[in-house]
């Protein structure tokens, strides 16, 4: 695509969105969506204004009939565990483990069942968090050990658009969104808030235990001789790393590690047990209160590879990750029934789903497969961004029911501001890739907004879906009639390209202008550049071995003169 035709598209786009792109008020300006939902819009706006005025007299009444409080929101984000693996009682036969917990959540609720997220863990949850494809905000890749990056402050979460509305906020478990101040839960938008800063590469992995069972190599210096090794830092040890932390009148500590302690399994196993009991205590506390909240509890379990042989929770799959799904099963049975026994659950939305593919790269371990979509974690393939997600809400949403609209993760972000009657702190100055699809929930099937998805591997447009289509893209200069285009219904594992030819000729040119629509798009609304800064700033009783590894990694960057 030359310049003259993208300056044209721009031009082209940017009258589309005349008038609602400045910042300040927000009141009459409209949400800046991507191209794409402009067309749909064009096509089927008279019937959504007519969905609006549905939903929006449904959540008047609902309002009205809780007092004049918007619905509680409880979000749960399980990690790497993709389309079939959880609820779908059906499929426990090839699994060889069962939940009955989901499988009754997904009867109780409705069924989400082409809900697609990112391919691996940060860049679904920024994408959740902001309603913007992650690569719009610089943040794109799942990182394990000191990086110096994360969320900019300049994002607006979902939680401090909830919290601008008269909402608690509350976030427990993993985050994964940086280990810079800036990017901590605490400091976007959580008024409670326990995380670790980094994620299961440091805490489920890097450990000794892990390389004893060949998880892992090489992090272990004592079992290989060290003669030339002049960077002891090289190597990172987990213990030496910032682990878990909790924010205490209004100040963030680290909790449950001392000085020269071991990180073990034990502790992994600890951690995810007390972020579970947490979760459960924040219910409680919150239902007692007299505003909304926000409970946004992400558990780090199923990602395990050490088997502990618990015996309540063998399997017949005897994987690491099978076992303990079948317990964290149980955990969201509990959070699920502690809705129920506290009164709340007419007026509480309860929203479960995984993050993204399985981590096919340890398969044997984990008892995990990829087995009904074709490839996992990382992957651009729909067996990486296809997940189960479940909505409960009782007595709103229908029971039962099942949605085949098209979900992205992002649009959680605009469908809980709407819900939580929070769309005027929806920003007006950037692109919100998320749209409502409160329509689904409230009205059922075929109420949905969106019947595409750009999917990005970090920040490389990898491929895009429309209807029940998708194009791998080409290569630069390839003609898009020849590209790989799959029709989902029929090849649902991408596996037979020589069918591409059939549908190229109509479909690789309409797919062509999908992504120069949406390229055209960014040169009005550019990506953000990442962020940088020191890690572990505003921790406040960081051990000596962790201003040890910030003092290390900070020799190693570009020195001001």
């Amino acid at each position: 695509m030359n310049r003259f035709m993208i300056v044209t598209i721009a031009i082209l786009m940017s009258c589309l969105t005349a008038g609602v792109a400045s910042a300040g008020s927000k009141k009459g300006k409209k949400i800046i969506h991507d191209a794409e939902y402009a067309i749909l819009e064009a096509q089927n706006g008279e019937q959504w204004a007519e969905d609006d005025k549905a939903i929006e007299k449904k959540l008047a009444d609902l309002r009205k009939k809780n007092g004049g409080k918007p619905p509680n929101i409880v979000y749960i984000l399980l990690d790497d565990v993709g389309f079939g693996e959880i609820g779908m009682d059906e499929l426990s036969v090839i699994r060889g483990y069962k939940t009955p917990h989901m499988s009754k959540l997904a009867k109780e609720g409705m069924s989400l069942q082409r809900m697609y997220t990112e391919p691996s863990c940060t860049p679904t949850r920024v994408a959740m968090m902001t309603g913007r494809y992650p690569t719009r905000t610089g943040t794109t890749e799942a990182k394990a050990t000191l990086a110096g990056d994360g969320l900019n402050a300049e994002e607006v979460t979902i939680a401090e658009v909830l919290k601008d509305a008269g909402y608690f906020t509350s976030h427990v478990g993993k985050w994964h969104l940086g280990d810079i101040e800036q990017a901590y839960a605490s400091n976007q938008g959580f008024m409670h808030a326990e995380f670790p800063i980094h994620q299961q590469g440091q805490l489920a992995i890097m450990g000794r235990e892990m390389e004893t069972a060949d998880i892992i190599r090489g992090v272990d210096p004592s079992r290989q001789k060290q003669t030339f090794t002049l960077d002891k830092q090289f190597v990172p040890d987990p213990a030496h790393m910032v682990t878990g932390v909790e924010l205490r009148k209004g100040k963030l500590y680290e909790v449950e590690m001392k000085p020269g302690e071991a990180w073990t399994q034990k502790k992994y196993r600890e951690m995810n047990e007390r972020y579970q009991k947490h979760a459960l205590s924040q219910l409680r506390t919150l239902a007692r209160q007299d505003k909304p909240f926000f409970l946004n509890y992400w558990p780090l379990f199923p990602l395990s590879f050490v088997q502990e042989f618990r015996s309540e929770y063998n399997t017949l799959n005897g994987g690491t990750m099978a076992d303990i799904l079948v317990e964290v099963d149980e955990w969201i049975g509990d959070i699920v029934r502690e809705v129920d026994t506290l009164g709340i659950a007419e007026n509480t939305v309860i929203i479960v789903m995984g993050d993204n593919g399985p981590f096919l790269q340890y398969q044997g371990p984990t008892g995990q497969s990829d087995r009904i979509y074709r490839g996992g974690k990382t992957d651009h393939l729909e067996g990486g961004v296809r997940v189960n997600a479940w909505a409960k809400w009782k007595g709103v949403i229908e029971a039962g029911s099942f949605a085949e609209d098209i979900i992205h993760v992002s649009d959680l972000f605009t469908t809980f501001a709407r819900l939580g009657n929070a769309m005027d702190g929806v920003p007006r100055d950037r692109v919100i890739d998320g749209v409502d699809q409160s329509g689904v929930l409230l009205l059922g099937e075929s109420h949905g907004r969106r019947d595409y998805v750009h999917i990005y591997e970090g920040p490389v447009l990898k491929s895009v879906v429309k209807n029940k289509y998708k194009m791998h893209i080409p290569n630069p200069g390839d003609n898009p009639i020849r590209a790989n285009i799959f029709d989902l219904y029929r090849d649902s594992r991408e596996q037979n390209p020589i069918d591409a030819i059939k549908y190229g000729p109509w479909a690789g040119g309409q797919f062509a202008g999908m992504v120069k629509r949406h390229m055209a798009f960014k040169q009005k609304y550019p990506d953000r550049p990442p962020v940088f800064d020191i890690p572990y700033k505003g921790i406040e009783n960081l051990r000596p071995e962790s201003k040890k590894i910030v003092e290390i990694f900070m020799l190693g960057l570009p020195q001001k003169k």
